[in-house]
């Protein structure tokens, strides 16, 4: 497996969190409005891997083809070119700027299936082991909380929101693919790969999908580990989401070399 280089460039990404000061311009809509001075290149690539799912919204404006090659260009191991084989059986010359092939999946569980699809093509161990999950507390807020997981097993005991021990399967499409950081007997559980907090808007087109599971892939194959997002989990759930995209923010910020 090739490990990632960071090439040193000027790099000046506008970030797409959501400010902490209401009211103002819906996020999302501010995210593509920025989204229109995106230029595609290897080095921004290499950035949006090795910061994972959270560059999700950063990408959506971006042509697919320009995005494969700078893939290529800067040898990652995933590309969106893949993705489309693998999930959708389309050679992406074949798709259309937009993305769109008519394969919009609607629900995690079959946001979970393409995406074990595509983990099977790279030749990832265990890839049905891989799970996309879901927090929606915030989503009439514009944001749901993204978590792909490890979950050992594919029938597991939890306890729900009430207390109560639950046998749940893929099947179960309320729980199942929600995350869970221990079983029923307190048992760690699930560990999360990485974790992102996504505008709602960002995740409804077949585009958006096929760069999540991108990043994703590239997330399992470099071996990524998100331990801090329980305790982001246990503040969303409270409420404090704004707090949480606010920080997000300023981190990403200083990671991509934005001043100001």
């Amino acid at each position: 497996m090739r490990k990632l280089q960071i090439v040193v460039v000027s790099v000046f990404l506008v970030a797409g969190c959501v400010s902490t000061n209401a009211p103002g311009p819906h996020p999302a809509r501010e995210i593509g409005r920025a989204l229109g001075y995106l230029v595609v290149s290897p080095a921004l690539i290499l950035i949006g891997l090795l910061e994972g799912i959270a560059t999700l919204p950063y990408f959506l404006d971006a042509d697919l083809h320009a995005m494969n090659t700078a893939m290529k260009a800067a040898n990652s191991d995933v590309t969106l070119g893949k993705t489309y084989q693998y999930a959708y059986n389309r050679p992406l010359e074949t798709v259309p700027k937009s993305g769109n092939t008519g394969r919009v999946f609607k629900h995690l569980s079959e946001a979970t299936k393409y995406f074990q699809k595509v983990l099977k093509g790279y030749g990832v161990k265990d890839y049905d082991r891989y799970i996309i999950t879901a927090v929606r507390t915030a989503d009439r807020e514009g944001y749901t909380l993204y978590a792909l997981v490890y979950r050992p097993a594919r029938r597991v005991r939890v306890l729900d929101e009430n207390g109560r021990v639950r046998v749940l399967g893929p099947g179960d499409y309320r729980h199942y693919y929600k995350p869970f950081e221990q079983d029923a007997g307190r048992a760690p559980l699930d560990a999360v790969i990485d974790w992102a907090a996504v505008p709602r808007t960002a995740i409804k087109s077949q585009k958006g999908q096929a760069i999540l599971m991108t990043l994703a892939a590239n997330a399992v194959i470099i071996n990524r580990r998100s331990d801090d997002f329980w305790a982001t989990k246990k503040r969303w759930i409270a409420g404090d989401f704004r707090s949480i995209t606010a920080e997000r923010k300023r981190y990403l910020d200083r990671r991509m070399g934005k001043r100001g």
